[in-house]
């Protein structure tokens, strides 16, 4: 019966497996030279949600509105990170490594049951683990930074390759790639993921800066090279597709690796990738809600 069915939809270009096409058509039953369409659905894309990471590996803070600038993350963006182990990080000469040398959901889920809060303001790092504050410090003073390296050194136990420290260079990000992005997703990718995994899928387990809606499902992949506009003046240029590790395991809540994320996406749809990475090349206030157009 399944054969049947299979057949009678690859009669009609479609794929059973979502994300791969036949000729022309991909599983949405579009033809790629539809181009009125695929515009039209592009200019009624916006910003669901805007989120920054002060802390690599913990919680996200959610924003209702932010300032773009060329050539940065999102301000406060990955700002600090907590230190594996001696990771060579020097603060006065800030460069690029790889997110393995800090803890990160990767390997060490139980970050998730962690509440962070962040105060942009005094650098105030708050941790709460299941609804009662567990630490709170300072990230500019050497007391403040003291008081959250010693509760890590508690709740990592048994996975620390040694003393567990607070980083942080001006204008550094501890981003995971080199180069300073802001990542978008788009949610339409994660509902197509959904129905792949069979199970409900938290957008937040891609730890993305924006969500944008009213794309069709992988439409990100093709502006590779193009420029959005979002808001009145910002303007980003993706650059690049996003590879998915076992962090997208994690339930972004509690903790539990329950979902096989990144296998899913290879058996289903060929590849590991979910979201792309874009530059700011024009700085300018966004906020969510704002339209999302590609303007080359």
């Amino acid at each position: 019966m399944y054969e049947l069915a299979h057949r009678g939809l690859r009669t009609f270009g479609l794929d059973l497996k979502a994300g791969r096409k036949i000729g022309n058509t991909n599983v949405f039953g579009l033809s790629r030279p539809l181009t009125a369409h695929r515009t039209m659905q592009a200019a009624l894309a916006s910003v669901k949600s805007i989120y920054r990471y002060p802390v690599k590996g913990l919680s996200p803070e959610g924003l209702a509105s932010t300032v773009l600038a060329v050539g940065q993350t999102l301000a406060a963006d990955r700002l600090y990170a907590i230190e594996n182990g001696p990771s060579g990080f020097d603060a006065k000469a800030p460069a690029y490594f790889p997110k393995q040398r800090f803890l990160m959901l990767m390997r060490n889920e139980s970050l998730a049951r962690i509440d962070a809060s962040f105060d942009q303001a005094s650098h105030t790092l708050v941790l709460r683990d299941g609804g009662r504050e567990a630490a709170r410090g300072n990230l500019r003073t050497p007391a403040g930074r003291a008081a959250v390296e010693e509760f890590f050194a508690r709740f990592c136990a048994g996975e620390l390759r040694g003393p567990p420290r607070v980083l942080h260079a001006p204008g550094h990000s501890f981003s995971d790639v080199a180069k300073k992005v802001v990542s978008i997703l788009n949610l339409a990718s994660v509902a197509a993921i959904e129905t792949a995994v069979g199970a409900p899928v938290d957008p937040l387990r891609f730890r993305a800066n924006l969500h944008v809606e009213g794309w069709p499902g992988w439409r990100e992949f093709d502006l590779l090279g193009r420029v959005l506009a979002i808001g009145s003046q910002a303007r980003l240029r993706i650059v690049k597709r996003i590879a998915r590790c076992a962090a997208t395991e994690v339930e972004p809540r509690t903790g539990i690796r329950d979902l096989a994320i990144p296998r899913t996406l290879m058996e289903t749809f060929d590849h590991t990738d979910c979201g792309v990475y874009a530059e700011v090349i024009a700085a300018g206030s966004i906020a969510a809600g704002d339209r999302v157009e590609v303007v080359d």
